[in-house]
């Protein structure tokens, strides 16, 4: 599909799946990884349970700081975080799922919601939040979740969350068998999901990122 002829209005499918026209990057009997702008794949995707989700939250030129600003990981950040998403697809991704948690929705022009949740981080630097937090459509109390910002210290995406604070996530939706995250990164969800023994698909549109997902996913212990 040409992405100029992507469309702005999303066709969702309750029932049996149109077949995706692009050969998985990885696959296995629970999570299934796109190497694609999620733009090109939604359309042929059933409406899932979930969107567990990190999109871009237009930073760019914000990313700024220390020693940590200049190591290599954080380089295409300022890239691909340049911009945020647009509203219409993030609309469309919403309409794709019985539930939505968006992290970094504070930063998009989302319904008011009664449910955010927010992650409290243990390690606090001055040049970078303390806190982040996710809008949900959950009918719930919100709830908070503190944790260090790389607690196993494998964390190779500049955005990653942890492992633990995505299962946390899950653990709202315990009926929830079927999750979404277009923005995949490094396939945090998607682990979280293959341990909770939930189905998942995960795109992204860096080859490097679907690689550290893929390579994160084909582990026997699973991080």
């Amino acid at each position: 599909m040409n992405t100029n002829e992507i469309p702005t209005v999303a066709p969702v499918h309750d029932f049996v799946p149109l077949p995706v026209p692009f050969k998985p990057y990885y696959q296995d009997a629970r999570c299934t990884i796109y190497n694609a702008d999620c733009r090109q794949v939604l359309p042929f995707l059933p409406k899932v349970d979930l969107l567990l989700t990190d999109p871009p939250y237009g930073h760019g030129d914000k990313w700024s700081g220390g020693t940590w600003a200049s190591n290599p990981m954080y380089e295409a950040a300022f890239k691909w975080d340049a911009e945020k998403v647009r509203a219409w697809l993030v609309d469309w991704l919403i309409e794709s799922a019985e539930t939505s948690i968006i992290w970094g929705g504070n930063y998009y022009n989302l319904p008011g919601s009664r449910c955010w949740l927010s992650w409290e981080k243990t390690s606090r630097m001055p040049t970078m939040a303390d806190f982040e937090l996710a809008w949900t459509n959950m009918d719930k109390p919100s709830k908070s979740y503190v944790a260090d910002r790389n607690p196993d210290g494998k964390r190779v995406h500049p955005t990653q969350k942890p492992l633990g604070l995505l299962k946390w996530c899950l653990g709202f939706l315990p009926e929830a068998k079927t999750v979404l995250d277009p923005y995949m990164g490094s396939g945090t969800t998607l682990v979280a999901c293959k341990a909770e023994g939930r189905h998942a698909i995960g795109i992204d549109i860096s080859e490097q990122y679907c690689e550290s997902a893929a390579k994160r996913l084909s582990q026997g212990t699973l991080f």
